[in-house]
């Protein structure tokens, strides 16, 4: 991307933020359902690679019933991005009170206790509203950000993010270094929260997901290894208006590799029930 198609980017972002608030919701969800419609008619090469993933989560799986599901896929895909440009208008009770959790124990108890919590989740639903109603509801979430292009891009969702209450750490190009941060973040009784199911490094642990060969940052492991916080699994999906958040079973400490499998596993629960909220638009699994 050149500079001036950068600046482009940007550009179009920052009018979103500006118009698509501004809206009636009704009308907003009208225009980010058809553009989500189209863009599956158009075919394009995320569609398409969303498409493969999809089959691979559905195998049995009919033309007609992956035709369905890429659009479903799609459209909760664009709703991301409306809650995206719309979230930092919500209340405070309509963050908290448009979220339903599943095993929410399994988080909570550790935190009360004063142990620092790891929380790896995939690409599913909308995992900035599940960032700030954990901040909201007395768990504030530290995170790290993969740095964007333009550099003005990446600083408005970092100021993004930071107005839903997180502190977000840029993964590469910071002033600090990200892994002792975060480790003393949770040192100190924190709450890091990961997205985990796909390898920006190409240095990832393999792991079977879904059957099938990939690769998962090592990172949520690693830190549970260095700190003895207790990483917990959790998986987003939408239903209606409220987004649900499922708390998988704590990973049982170990070698990095297992846990990591084991993060894949419960992954792999999670996006099988929901598959249409899984946002996976990239390559993942090493095989095609």
């Amino acid at each position: 991307m050149n500079g001036l198609q950068q600046r482009a980017v940007d550009l179009a972002f920052a009018l979103a933020w500006t118009l698509v608030r501004r809206l009636p919701e009704r009308t907003v969800s009208w225009l980010f359902r058809q553009a989500a419609d189209r863009t599956v008619r158009k075919n394009g090469r995320g569609v398409r690679r969303l498409r493969g993933n999809l089959a691979v989560v559905r195998p049995e799986a009919t033309e007609a019933e992956l035709d369905a599901l890429v659009r479903a896929g799609m459209r909760s895909y664009l709703r991301y991005w409306q809650e995206t440009f719309r979230l930092p208008e919500w209340s405070d009770e309509e963050i908290v009170g448009s979220v339903r959790t599943v095993n929410e124990k399994l988080l909570r108890d550790p935190y009360a206790a004063g142990q620092g919590v790891i929380c790896a989740l995939p690409h599913t639903a909308n995992y900035d509203h599940a960032g700030a109603w954990a901040g909201l509801t007395g768990m504030p979430v530290s995170t790290v950000a993969e740095r964007l292009k333009p550099e003005s891009l990446f600083d408005r969702f970092i100021a993004y993010r930071k107005k839903l209450g997180m502190e977000v750490l840029p993964l590469t190009g910071g002033d600090d270094d990200v892994t002792a941060v975060l480790v003393d973040r949770l040192r100190a009784g924190g709450f890091v929260c990961l997205v985990a199911d796909r390898d920006l490094s190409e240095r990832g642990i393999p792991v079977t997901f879904f059957g099938r060969p990939s690769r998962m940052p090592v990172g949520p492991a690693a830190l549970s290894l260095k700190t003895g916080a207790p990483l917990v699994p959790a998986t987003l999906h939408y239903d209606g208006p409220d987004l649900v958040i499922t708390f998988h079973d704590t990973i049982e400490p170990g070698d990095a590799a297992t846990m990591t499998q084991h993060c894949a596993d419960a992954f792999a629960a999670g996006i099988a029930a929901h598959p249409e909220d899984w946002h996976m638009l990239q390559r993942i699994f090493l095989d095609e």
